[in-house]
């Protein structure tokens, strides 16, 4: 079977949903093609659901850049399609007098990327917020929040739905060449079929860079090499005494273990940080152990035998464990020369906050 359309979205994940629901409303024809049975399948199911400010990113990155507004056309979007959220807030916390300048830092860097709301606490300001917490400074972002990451996905489906566009499951891209005015696609499932279309759009995450190495005509140098980087949550059992979210004063290695809360008041820690080769989503609960040491640097009273495996994530990224963290990737025409292809890679956090404006930005590279 051989379909013709105008534009085929690779992956209906947060990202793909986000492009597709931007595409249809500007009037093309789409199709969103998913190799797993539903949405958000991938990470987009496998998140903290944060809806970050844009502190911590290199001032001019994308990632910067499409996390500040997409924070506030995530909140504006979410009210108006009734997706639950809440804009808890975030403290960012030093626990020694050693952080208070890597926290200044961070201070300085959130201003350059435009988040404007941020506080600098004093330790007694700090506990008349949190009493449970234990810091020396803090810095607060009220515009941090958490969201409704499936609600979110199926709003963003229902609106490109709406306007048109398709989503099938079960439907992995085995093959794909250029050819004059678009594409030829060679769909796998149950129902294999010939796709041929004007327009590419890859955001399959994970797979991103497999992908588009299965385009024929792409130059394979603008593929990246794909590295899996897994990072382990533990939940706490009971309700946590806090009503902020709770980072500690970022480390070279990361972001430290912090506590989120989901919807539901439920905290969760994370990340462990490690790199592996091959997709493995198991948490080992011996991993606890380094846990209750780091978490009692800002929660003193975290109590015994508190922490339970709750679940893993892996980040998409295409840098390794030894280099600097690198940017999204939105590599379009202008970048690879193939028109009409545009592939995304190292959308990793913060993917689903930036989602809306990511799309966005999609639209314009995409000629």
């Amino acid at each position: 079977m051989s379909i013709d359309i105008e534009c085929v979205v690779v992956g209906a994940g947060v990202v793909g949903l986000a492009v597709a629901r931007a595409l249809a409303l500007s009037g093309r024809d789409v199709i969103v093609v998913e190799a797993g049975e539903g949405i958000g399948v991938g990470i987009s199911s496998r998140n903290s659901e944060v809806i970050h400010a844009g502190i911590y990113y290199p001032s001019g990155s994308l990632k910067a850049q499409l996390c500040v507004e997409g924070k506030q056309r995530l909140y504006a979007f979410c009210d108006e399609r009734g997706v639950d959220y809440q804009r808890l807030g975030k403290l960012i916390v030093a626990t020694d007098d050693d952080q208070v300048v890597a926290l200044q830092r961070l201070l300085a860097q959130g201003l350059r990327n435009g988040v404007d709301d941020l506080q600098w606490l004093d330790a007694e300001q700090a506990r008349a917020l949190e009493p449970a917490l234990s810091c020396v400074a803090a810095l607060r972002s009220p515009s941090t929040g958490i969201v409704d990451s499936h609600g979110l996905m199926l709003a963003l489906q229902a609106d490109a739905e709406a306007s048109g566009a398709s989503v099938a499951f079960h439907t992995p891209l085995l093959a794909a060449r250029c050819i004059e005015q678009g594409f030829e696609l060679q769909m796998g499932g149950a129902q294999p079929m010939t796709l041929s279309c004007r327009e590419l759009i890859n955001c399959a995450g994970l797979s991103a860079p497999e992908v588009a190495s299965r385009i024929s005509g792409l130059p394979q140098q603008h593929v990246p090499k794909a590295r899996l980087c897994k990072g382990s949550y533990f939940s706490f059992s009971g309700r946590a005494p806090f009503r902020h979210l709770v980072y500690p004063a970022p480390e070279s290695a990361g972001l430290g273990v912090h506590m989120t809360l989901d919807l539901g008041g439920q905290a969760r820690f994370g990340p462990d940080v490690e790199w592996i080769d091959n997709i493995d989503y198991r948490v080992d609960p011996r991993r606890a152990e380094g846990f209750y040491q780091a978490i009692r640097r800002y929660w003193p009273g975290l109590p015994d035998d508190s922490l339970q495996p709750a679940y893993s994530g892996i980040r998409p990224k295409i840098t390794g464990p030894t280099e600097p963290a690198a940017d999204f990737i939105i590599s379009g025409p202008a970048q690879h020369g193939v028109p009409g292809l545009v592939n995304l890679f190292g959308i990793e956090s913060p993917g689903l906050t930036s989602c809306l404006a990511l799309a966005e930005r999609v639209i314009t590279e995409i000629h």
